[in-house]
Parts: structure tokens; C-alpha cells; sequence
């Protein structure tokens, strides 16, 4: 494959944005970045110091912070330095390593979103088994095998990539490497890889969309036997939940469902699941959860009492 390739770098267009409007944007995307390395930085702090992290729910969501903080590092310093910078150039080996390193955490993404929906689905539907199906060891499990799969997702997007012969074109039309528009670029016929990219990721991301819609319609079904309390306790968590889940996955459907070579889209949608999803998940797990806002101000109140001290 390497002597197929004369393309030894590629240059990223970015965003579109007009020259009076730079600055701005600039330091919109720098706000937002800074915003979610914070807030998921408070997320993780405080499950992780917490009674919370017992909890299966709380785990799976440090995980998210953790992971949604290097989901967006993988794209955001680059998106925000391109915006203002004269060169605008990644090398071959970078882009393949970005691309591998944004698929695998988005993959992993996925499934922790998916290992949320499970955790309120035993909750709700089997509450008497909830503590022996969920149990830590289980979680531990989970956690390895959602890695796993997300490895093994990430590397069949690279090694499709990797066939692909680069001997002329290098401007990638996008803020970062990801394998539709690298298809465009290629001096073969890429019929074949589009139809395994979509097949890898678009239907991929839509059949867990449609199972997680499928899971939030049993859910619902099994609430109306709960009390008024709690079937409110239950809408409130699993709101927050659907939520990001929304936030995260329609973005995603829109970007990997349709062919490389259509007229769409892509750049400004996935903004929202590499940028504005990861800036709002704190907030939403946060802001509509007593339980977090109350093991924050034990967390942070105890560590402003030691560093006065």
C-alpha cells in the first residue's frame, strides 16, 4: 500500500467561515472546548469521589465523561487552530491516527450509551434482580467488551482506508480524517469501501439507535404500573438519558447513512457529536439529577475546606 500512495500529507478545509467572522468563531469553538474538558472534568471528579460510584448508573457515566472528554480532543484543537491558522496540513500517518483514535472512542461512546439504557432498563422492568444482573464485576465486564468492540469497529474503518490508494487529490473537505470524504480522495473505485463504510458505521449507529428507541418504549410500557413518584423519578432519569442520546446519534445517523459521494452536510453535523453533545452532557446529567448536584457540593465543598486548611 505505501507505494501506491504519492499523497504524503492532506490539507483540511475546515470549516466554512468568513473572514470578519474568524475571531469569533475562534473563540466560540475555544469556549465550548474549554467547557467540556471542565465540565466532564467535574462529572468524573465527583462520581469518582463519591458514593455514586457505586451506583451502576453513575459508573457508566464517568465513563462517558471520560471518554466524551477524548472524543472531542481528538478534533477540537485542530478545528480550533485551523481556524485562524495559514497552514492547514496533516500527514498521512496524522490523519490515519486520527481517524482510528475518533472512531474507536466513538464506538465506545455508543456502547456506553447503550450500557445506560440497559442499566434503567433492569432498573425499571427487573428492579427485584437489578443488584445480581448489574453487579460491579458484570460492569467490569462490560466495560472490557465495550473497548473491545469499539477496537475492532475503529480498526475495520482503518484497514478500509489503508487499501485505498492517494496519488493526486490531498484537500479533504472537513475539519478532521474521517473515512467519507478520505473516499472521495481516492484514486480507485471506492464503490465497494463505501457500502462496507456505511455498512460498518451508518447501519451500525442506526440499528443501535432503533434498539435504544425499542428499549425506551418498554421502558415506558413497565411504568405504568409504578407509583406517581416513581414513574416522575424514572421519566426524569431516562429523559436525561434519551436526551443525549438524541443529541449524539441523529447527527451521527445523518453523517454515515448516506453515500460519500452525495451533497450533504457532514462537517456541520458533526460538530454536534464531536463539539456541542460532549459540551452538554454535564450539564444535562447534572442540572436534572438531585442526586449529582448533591454529591457535588459534598465533593467540592470538602476540597475547598483542604485547600483553606
Amino acid at each position: 500500500m505505501e507505494n501506491s500512495n504519492n499523497v504524503t500529507e492532506f490539507i483540511l478545509l475546515g470549516l466554512f467561515i468568513e473572514e470578519e467572522m474568524k475571531i469569533f468563531t475562534f473563540a466560540f469553538f475555544t469556549a465550548c472546548y474549554l467547557a467540556i474538558l471542565l465540565g466532564n472534568f467535574i462529572v468524573f471528579i465527583t462520581i469518582f469521589n463519591s458514593h455514586l460510584i457505586q451506583q451502576p448508573m453513575y459508573y457508566f457515566l464517568c465513563h462517558l465523561s471520560f471518554i466524551d472528554t477524548c472524543l472531542t480532543s481528538t478534533t477540537a484543537p485542530r478545528l480550533i487552530s485551523d481556524i485562524i491558522a495559514s497552514s492547514k496540513t496533516i500527514s498521512y500517518n496524522g490523519c490515519m491516527t486520527q481517524l482510528f483514535a475518533f472512531h474507536i472512542l466513538g464506538g465506545v461512546e455508543i456502547f456506553i450509551l447503550v450500557l445506560m439504557a440497559f442499566d434503567r432498563y433492569v432498573a425499571i422492568c427487573k428492579p427485584l434482580h437489578y443488584m445480581i444482573i448489574v453487579n460491579r464485576q458484570r460492569c467490569n465486564m462490560l466495560i472490557v467488551l465495550v473497548w473491545l468492540v469499539g477496537f475492532w469497529h475503529s480498526i475495520a474503518q482503518l484497514f478500509l482506508i489503508l487499501r485505498l490508494p492517494f496519488c493526486g487529490p490531498n484537500v479533504i473537505d472537513h475539519f478532521f480524517c474521517d473515512s467519507k470524504p478520505l473516499l472521495k480522495l481516492a484514486c480507485t473505485d471506492t464503490q465497494v469501501a463505501s457500502i462496507l463504510v456505511i455498512a460498518n458505521t451508518g447501519m451500525f449507529v442506526l440499528t443501535t439507535f432503533l434498539a435504544l428507541l425499542t428499549s425506551y418504549v418498554i421502558i415506558l410500557y413497565h411504568l405504568r404500573n409504578h407509583s406517581a413518584e416513581g414513574r416522575r423519578k424514572a421519566l426524569s432519569t431516562c429523559a436525561s438519558h434519551f436526551m443525549v442520546v438524541l443529541m449524539f446519534f441523529i447527527p451521527c445517523i445523518s453523517t454515515y447513512i448516506t453515500p460519500p459521494n452525495s451533497k450533504d452536510n457532514d462537517k456541520e453535523f458533526s460538530v454536534f457529536y464531536a463539539m456541542i453533545a460532549p459540551m452538554l452532557n454535564p450539564l444535562i446529567y447534572t442540572l436534572r439529577n438531585a442526586e449529582m448536584k448533591n454529591a457535588m457540593r459534598k465533593v467540592w465543598c470538602k476540597n475547598l475546606a483542604l485547600l483553606l486548611q
